[in-house]
C-alpha cells in the first residue's frame, strides 16, 4: 500500500513540475494578480498617493508569490531575482528605457509631428508611478519570469523568445484601444528588447527597469498613450499630429515605425551580446543528449 501511495505521489509531483503545468499554474496566478493590480489603480485613480502605496504593496505580494512558487514547487534557488547586481541592472534598464522613449520623441519633434504647447503642473507626473510599477513588476514576472523562463527551460531560448514575445504583444489587444498592428509591433520591438535583457543577465531586473521606465516616460513626461490603454496627461502639454506610421495612432508610439526601429535595434544589440556570452539555452532534449 505504501508503495502504491509513494508511486502515486511521485506521479503527482511529476505532473505538477512538468513545464506546461507550471506555466499554467504560475502564469495563471500572475495574470490574475495583474488584473487585480489594474483594478487597484482604477479604484484609487483620484488619489495617486494611495494608488502608488496600494500597487507597491500588491507588487510586494507578487514577488512573494513568485518566490514561494519557485521555492515550493520548483525547489530551486531564485536566481532570476537575485539581489547581487540588482541596483546596477535595474538602473541600466531605467536609464535606457527613458532614453529610448525620449529618442523616439525627439525624432517626432524634428519631423514636426510632436509640438510642445506648454507645461502642466509637476503633480501630473504622479499618477503614472503606480502604472509603471504595476507593469514593470507583474508583466515582467508573468511574461519573462514565467512564460519565457519555463518555455526556455523546456524548448530552448529561441522558441522561448518567440512565444513570450507573441503572448506579451497580443495580450495588449485587451487594452481599450488595442490593435493588431500595435500587438505585432510590441511583440517584435518590446518582446525582443525585454526578452534579450533577460537572456543577457539571467535576471528580471533590467527588463523590469526597461518596462517601467518606458511606460512612465511615455505617460508622465510626454503625455503619450500607453499601449492603447492609459491616456492621462503628463508634464508636457503637446499636440501630436501626423500619419499613424509616425505617431502610432490611438495605440500610442509603440505602434509607430520610429519606436519599432529604435527598440528593435537596441534589442538586437542586447541579443547579440547574449549570444556571444553563450547565454543561449538549448532545448531540454539536446541538453540531456
Amino acid at each position: 500500500m505504501n508503495r502504491i501511495a509513494g508511486a502515486g505521489w511521485t506521479v503527482l509531483v511529476g505532473i505538477v513540475r512538468f513545464p506546461l503545468t507550471r506555466l499554467a499554474l504560475l502564469g495563471g496566478i500572475l495574470f490574475v494578480m495583474l488584473i487585480v493590480s489594474n483594478n487597484i489603480m482604477l479604484r484609487f485613480a483620484t488619489t495617486p498617493l494611495l494608488s502608488i502605496a496600494a500597487v507597491a504593496a500588491w507588487a510586494g505580494m507578487g514577488f512573494a508569490v513568485y518566490a514561494g512558487f519557485v521555492r515550493v514547487i520548483e525547489r530551486r534557488r531564485l536566481s532570476e531575482l537575485a539581489l547581487p547586481g540588482m541596483g546596477r541592472e535595474l538602473g541600466i534598464g531605467l536609464a535606457i528605457g527613458a532614453g529610448l522613449y525620449t529618442a523616439s520623441v525627439l525624432v517626432l519633434i524634428l519631423s514636426g509631428v510632436y509640438r510642445i504647447e506648454g507645461m502642466n503642473p509637476v503633480a501630473f507626473m504622479l499618477p503614472a508611478v503606480a502604472m509603471a510599477v504595476s507593469a514593470g513588476v507583474f508583466e515582467e514576472l508573468l511574461f519573462r519570469g514565467a512564460v519565457h523562463r519555463i518555455v526556455e527551460e523546456w524548448l530552448g531560448s529561441w522558441i522561448a523568445l518567440v512565444v513570450s514575445s507573441l503572448v506579451f504583444g497580443f495580450v495588449h489587444l485587451l487594452n481599450p484601444a488595442g490593435t493588431v498592428t500595435g500587438a505585432l509591433f510590441i511583440s517584435i520591438e518590446a518582446g525582443l528588447l525585454l526578452g534579450a535583457a533577460y537572456m543577457l543577465t539571467g535576471r528580471l531586473w533590467m527588463s523590469m527597469g526597461f518596462h517601467a521606465s518606458w511606460n512612465y516616460t511615455q505617460s508622465a513626461i510626454f503625455s503619450g498613450v500607453v499601449s492603447g490603454g492609459v491616456t492621462d496627461p503628463g508634464l508636457i502639454r503637446a499636440t501630436i499630429e501626423g500619419p499613424d506610421w509616425l505617431t502610432g495612432g490611438s495605440f500610442g508610439l509603440e505602434s509607430s515605425l520610429v519606436a519599432f526601429v529604435v527598440c528593435t535595434a537596441t534589442g538586437l544589440v542586447l541579443l547579440v551580446i547574449a549570444v556571444r556570452r553563450g547565454n543561449v539555452v538549448p532545448p531540454a532534449w539536446r541538453r540531456s543528449g
